[in-house]
């Protein structure tokens, strides 16, 4: 009987012993590691396009500015043509900025085709949409709220990118995307969209690409835990969803955390997409 409670005894105090140092890797190690996710597609442009798209920063007391420098260093080293950020700059605006380190950072990714932005349900609320558009342009960002650019490239290829306003707390407008669509067709369009579920809404419009966020992931990706879920992001929760022939989703697990500020199974990522000529 003493052998067994002693078994018992060291048993329980593994357990707690692992629980302990899982809790702290969720809290302490995950949240700041950084992968770079690498996607290849093949375009109609003539020449390779690099695009680079990060998502929910969620500037806040656990992913400070600091955090932030190191994601830039990281996101130059990618050599971007081309940056999106899909919304959600601020976990709650109202409880931790920092306007001014935040708009000398960004200002340092560089990308010679432009950097965009969208407008995330975070950045409407919160206090944020007091200053979120006045920081992404004193950034270089220009913010596409259901409109649409055509960028030319060297070769004299374009790329139509467009951008709708956040589903929760915007007003999201196809129509005016479709508006500047160009009349010649371009060698690749993407759609910016921050919940992955409204995806299926434009699944049928012509995009090559919808790029989302909004998930992170769950933040917590284990068999035997769940997911933590949000609204609109449900069906499409992370990574790669051919919707039909010519459109695919990509949703971004995001960089920073919301609600619980952990991260286990889905570590934060740049995600990469190198657009290809056909003929390669």
């Amino acid at each position: 009987m003493v052998k067994f409670l002693k078994r018992a005894v060291r048993l329980v105090l593994l357990l707690a012993l692992l629980g302990a140092a899982v809790l702290f890797y969720a809290l302490k190690v995950e949240p700041y590691r950084l992968k770079i996710d690498h996607l290849t597609f093949s375009s109609g442009l003539t020449q390779e396009l690099r695009v680079v798209q990060v998502s929910d920063i969620q500037i806040s007391e656990h992913y400070t500015t600091r955090n932030l420098e190191q994601l830039v260093d990281r996101v130059n080293q990618q050599n971007p043509d081309l940056f999106l950020f899909t919304g959600d700059l601020y976990e709650v605006y109202n409880t931790y900025h920092q306007d001014e380190d935040l708009i000398r950072i960004l200002s340092r990714i560089q990308a010679p085709y432009g950097k965009f932005a969208i407008w995330g349900n975070r950045d409407r609320g919160g206090g944020a949409v007091r200053t979120y558009e006045s920081i992404m342009e004193q950034s270089g960002f220009q913010i596409l709220c259901n409109e649409g650019v055509t960028v030319t490239l060297e070769s004299g290829d374009t790329v139509f990118l467009a951008g709708l306003d956040d589903a929760l707390l915007g007003e999201p407008n196809i129509d005016g995307v479709l508006a500047d669509v160009p009349a010649q067709q371009p060698g690749y369009s993407i759609l910016m969209t921050h919940e992955p579920d409204t995806a299926d809404l434009y699944a049928d419009l012509g995009f090559d690409l919808i790029l989302a966020g909004h998930s992170h992931g769950g933040q917590v990706s284990l068999p035997f835990l769940p997911h933590i879920t949000t609204s609109m992001a449900r069906k499409y929760l992370d990574g790669l969803y051919p919707l039909n022939d010519q459109t695919t989703l990509y949703v971004h697990s995001g960089i920073g955390t919301s609600r619980y500020p952990i991260r286990l199974g889905v570590v934060p990522e740049i995600a990469v997409f190198d657009l290809k000529p056909a003929a390669e």
